[in-house]
């Protein structure tokens, strides 16, 4: 017993002396590994969109794993985007099908909206306000689908509790999608949605002339 305790004690002995050979101090003071990796900004000083005419839209854009919104500049004339909802979505799906500027991509902005894609009004028995897209929503990307349904609801192309009626081009009936604050922390999860308009309402706006596309409100 005596020789296996000697033995340890000259091995630790042993490999003091080479720790300290080699220059290696132990110390109980935290070691400064430098500062942090920084954080993706998720904000420009510049507008995304070419040419400085037009007025200010703004687009849901992903940075960080969450939406983002980006300013951007609408090419078409003051007043021009807002007098119509499918004219103001065919804008901002030209925005989020757009590759993010140079700006946009140094602070992180990307965008999951892929083409071909194009929106357009509903079909004749839909609630008014109605937008329909060339494909069904729910076969795109959950985080493409979340950038348009936030960015439609935050604009005049949605209805006036901040929601978008949105469908696809068969005879399916369009859902009521809401932009929530979950949502924009979580695109990769499914966009909810709220109970449709009523027959009665629909009926309503038909009577006092709306159309597919125009203003709710």
């Amino acid at each position: 017993m005596r020789r296996r305790t000697y033995g340890r004690t000259a091995g630790a002995v042993v490999l003091a002396a080479l720790v300290a050979g080699c220059g290696i101090r132990t110390t109980s003071v935290p070691v400064d590994a430098g500062a942090a990796p920084s954080r993706v900004p998720c904000s420009t000083a510049e507008d995304g969109t070419t040419g400085t005419t037009g007025v200010p839209v703004r687009v849901f854009l992903v940075c960080g794993s969450q939406l983002e919104t980006v300013e951007r500049r609408s090419p078409l004339p003051e007043g021009k985007a807002d007098a119509d909802p499918v004219r103001t979505a065919r804008l901002l799906l030209t925005q989020l099908l757009a590759v993010p500027s140079e700006s946009e991509r140094r602070a992180g902005f990307t965008t999951a909206v892929r083409g071909p894609l194009t929106v357009g009004g509903g079909h004749r028995d839909d609630p008014a306000g109605t937008l329909r897209l060339s494909r069904q929503p729910e076969d795109l990307a959950p985080v493409a689908l979340s950038q348009l349904v936030c960015s439609f609801a935050e604009s005049s192309a949605g209805t006036s509790d901040r929601t978008v009626l949105l469908g696809g081009p068969g005879p399916y009936a369009p859902k009521r999608y809401r932009c929530t604050t979950e949502l924009r922390e979580r695109p990769e999860s499914a966009p909810p949605t709220a109970p449709p308009p009523t027959a009665t309402a629909s009926a309503s706006a038909s009577a006092s002339g709306s159309v597919p596309g125009s203003p709710t409100g």
